[in-house]
Formats: C-alpha cells, sequence, structure tokens
C-alpha cells in the first residue's frame, strides 16, 4: 500500500504555538504529526504528514482537490476560546467546513471537537461547571456510544489526560454524543455534516505525561488562581511527578500520587480513539482509493 497522506492542522497562531514549543520542545501540531507518524509505524505503514496554519494571516491552505487528496487531517487543540469570535478562531471553522465539504476522514482532540462542532452548526460556550486539566474522571460511554467503533476497545468508564475551559454547548444536528463526564457533557462525538465524518474527543488520546506536564507549566498561574494548587511547589511537585511518570510508567508510587489509572500508562490505551480513527476510517478509505 502506498504511504498514508495525512494533514495536522495547527489550531494556535503563531505566538501561542511558540510558547508551547518553547516550554515543550516542539509546537503541538509537530508532536501531533509525531504521533500520527508513530501509530502509523505501528500498523506498519508509513505516512507523510504535513502540517498547515490556518490561524496565521496569509497562511498558504489546501482547498478543494488538493484537501481530497489527504487520506486523513485531524486538527490539534489550542489556547483559543470560539466564543471570543476571534479571525484566528472562524477561520479554522471555515476552514474545517471545507475539509467536510471534501469528504476526508476527520478527526479532532479538544478544540478540534470544537471546531469541528461549530462548523456543522453546533455551539461552544465556556463550561460553567469550571476548567477540566491533568486527567479527565470517569469518562463514560453513552448509550448512543456503545459499540460505536471510536470508542472500540474502551471500558465503559476510562480516565484521560485533558485540559479545557470550554465546552461544546450544543451539538449540531444529528451528532452522536459518544461519551461524556460529570464536568463535560459533550466528551466524544460523531458529526456528519456535508460529505464529511468526523470523530473527535474533547480529551487528548495523544499527550505523553511530559507533553501535559509541559502544559501545565505554562497553566501554573491559572491553576493556582483558580485553586487546583495551594501553591508553586504543590504544582511543581505535580508536574515532576507527571514527567517522572513519563519516563518510567512503572513508578506505582507516582501513579498512586496521581490518581493514575494502570490504563492512562498504557499509550495503546490512551490513544484508542486516534488508533480507532486510524484504522477504521482513514485505511479503508486510503485502500478503497488504492483500488479506485
Amino acid at each position: 500500500m502506498r504511504p498514508l497522506r495525512l494533514l495536522v492542522v495547527e489550531g494556535n497562531p503563531k505566538a501561542m504555538r511558540e510558547r508551547h514549543a518553547a516550554v515543550s520542545g516542539q509546537t503541538p501540531s509537530a508532536f501531533y504529526a509525531d504521533i500520527l507518524s508513530g501509530l502509523a509505524a505501528d500498523e506498519t505503514l508509513e505516512a507523510t504528514v504535513d502540517i498547515c496554519f490556518p490561524a496565521d494571516e496569509g497562511a498558504n491552505l489546501p482547498d478543494g482537490s488538493d484537501l481530497a487528496s489527504y487520506d486523513g487531517v485531524a486538527i490539534t487543540g489550542s489556547g483559543l476560546n470560539l466564543w471570543k469570535a476571534e479571525r484566528e478562531s472562524l477561520v479554522q471553522v471555515d476552514f474545517a467546513r471545507a475539509v467536510y465539504d471534501a469528504g476526508v476522514p476527520f478527526f479532532g482532540s479538544c478544540w478540534g471537537l470544537q471546531v469541528a462542532a461549530v462548523a456543522a452548526g453546533g455551539e461552544v460556550k465556556l463550561n460553567p461547571q469550571g476548567r477540566e486539566i491533568g486527567i479527565a474522571r470517569a469518562i463514560h460511554i453513552t448509550d448512543a456510544g456503545r459499540g460505536h467503533p471510536l470508542h472500540a476497545g474502551r471500558t465503559q468508564v476510562f480516565d484521560a489526560p485533558a485540559i479545557h475551559s470550554d465546552e461544546v454547548a450544543a451539538v449540531p444536528p444529528g451528532a452522536i454524543v459518544t461519551a461524556t463526564n460529570d464536568l463535560c457533557a459533550v466528551q466524544a462525538a460523531e458529526i456528519r455534516h456535508g460529505a464529511g465524518v468526523f470523530w473527535g474527543v474533547q480529551f487528548h488520546p495523544e499527550y505523553t505525561f511530559a507533553e501535559l506536564g509541559g502544559i501545565l507549566s505554562r497553566y501554573t498561574p491559572i491553576m493556582l488562581e483558580e485553586g487546583f494548587f495551594r501553591d508553586g511547589e504543590e504544582a511543581a511537585g505535580y508536574i515532576t511527578d507527571l514527567v517522572a511518570l513519563d519516563a518510567d510508567p512503572g513508578r506505582k508510587d507516582v501513579a498512586w500520587r496521581l490518581g493514575v489509572a494502570p490504563s492512562v500508562l498504557d499509550p495503546k490505551i490512551r490513544r484508542t480513539e486516534l488508533i480507532n480513527w486510524l484504522k477504521l476510517q482513514v485505511l479503508p478509505t486510503a485502500s478503497a482509493r488504492v483500488r479506485g
């Protein structure tokens, strides 16, 4: 089979992604591209992963037949808020509509879910219950989500890395909410719009614990202000534990302190939805194109 051709859409404008890279070592899109390449390699496949930056002024974006030439498109997280209706956000909504029109298998984490929902007629608002950050707890698959291929291999209830203050407050017409928890009604969904099918999650299946630790180090002032930590020392200890767990997932003492379930420690289980999208949406589409 020919190499997969994938596109990662960076959700952040330049200044935001550079701040992220200064701490984490990579932009979110470069990190996501590496994860996708690795997951393809796990299936003994080669993948070429392009990156585009729709939030940037004058960005050269694929459209029409160029978009349709991709086997899959994935949108990263972002520090933007759709309810602010800023140019950097709205251009991404327009781009998501173009992806739907192209009929390309479509996936998004966190911001990606929110953008895809708004592009299809949904609504995103600030979550009145507050920020979900670190590990999203007790996500459970809905009745409509039971048996949905997005969650194939998942237990009924699971935890996942997450960081967001916004939520999909109104799903688009015909969307299926496949997972939820007490803090966020839409933790995962399938959205069909135009010619396209989107699978997305509000959490971050792509994250490593080191990546999560880097993000929390940037968010520490906000987390202190919002009461997640009592002081900077406590925050630093939590982040140090995350990085230690990334280096050695066998650290039972650290996993216990953080309340991280064994399933979250296993990267294959943690990335269930992303793996399922590649296997069940991207690969069949790519194979059909080769046969055609």
